[in-house]
This record gives C-alpha cells, structure tokens and sequence, in this order.
C-alpha cells in the first residue's frame, strides 16, 4: 500500500523565492535518488506550506526519514519560522489525470 508523509510549515517573511530555489535545486533531486518515492506536491502561500510525498510504502519512507530528511531539513530550516508539523497517512486511493 502507497503511504504519504504531509509537512506543514510556515516560512519567515521574505524568505519565499530561496525557499523555492532551495526545494528545486536541492531538495528535490534528494528525493528523487529516493527507493521507493513516487512523488511530491509542494503547495505555498504567502508564508505557509504544505508539502506532501508519496511513497512505495511505510518502509521506503522511514528509511527516507531516518537517512535523508535531516538533511532536506539542514537545507530548509534557515528559511522557516519552526520546525515543520508532519503527519503520515497509508494512501487509500490517487488518481492523476494524463
């Protein structure tokens, strides 16, 4: 069964153009030498966030949290107000359109 991992995060005033450069030059090339990830949807406002990925399965992304997201958050953590909220969910069902 697919498992998703949702980040909430608030980014300091200002900070919004380095945070995006940051997601697309480090971040996500990270997750993509990921086993198991599928994809990621990253949605941002003025000062909030919400970042969601997908993955194979709980296994694959604990082995991601354990091994890589301390990383991804070395790389974010200048720009954010906290440290981001995360929630985890078994992905119960998806469809994309082509």
């Amino acid at each position: 069964m697919k498992f998703a991992r949702n980040v909430q995060f608030e980014i300091k005033t200002g900070q919004g153009g380095e945070f995006s450069r940051v997601l697309h030059a480090e971040v996500l090339p990270l997750l993509k030498k990921q086993a198991g990830f599928s994809e990621e949807l990253t949605l941002v406002n003025e000062d909030k966030g919400l970042a969601i990925s997908v993955w194979k399965d709980r296994a694959s992304a604990d082995a991601y949290v354990k091994d890589t997201y301390p990383q991804v958050l070395a790389k974010l953590n200048p720009m954010l107000v906290a440290a981001p909220r995360v929630d985890t969910y078994d992905v119960t069902a998806s469809a994309l359109a082509v």
